[in-house]
């Protein structure tokens, strides 16, 4: 795609998810993966459920590199960037 693109151009209304560069990616994955990591960065350090949103986080990865949020954003806190690894 070149140009402009609207939601509707990436998953057309009534679609659930979209496949993309061979990966399945469903609606709301940006939208979960800034969810949590705004719950991570909310909890204090060595809280115990870092590690399960740390898990939460990487198994959405695939999803954000498909969809291309990683080659144009990077994220800014060092506590996110840790526990993604290398993007």
């Amino acid at each position: 795609m070149t140009g402009a693109v609207d939601p509707r151009d990436v998953l057309p209304d009534g679609d659930d998810w979209a496949e993309l560069g061979g990966t399945r990616v469903r609606k709301g994955t940006v939208a979960a993966f800034v969810a949590s990591a705004r719950s991570l960065e909310a909890l204090p350090p060595g809280d115990p459920a870092e590690a399960g949103l740390t898990a939460h986080l990487r198994e959405l990865l695939p999803g954000l590199r498909a969809v291309g949020v990683l080659e144009v954003f990077a994220p800014r806190s060092a506590r996110l960037r840790d526990a993604l690894g290398p993007t």
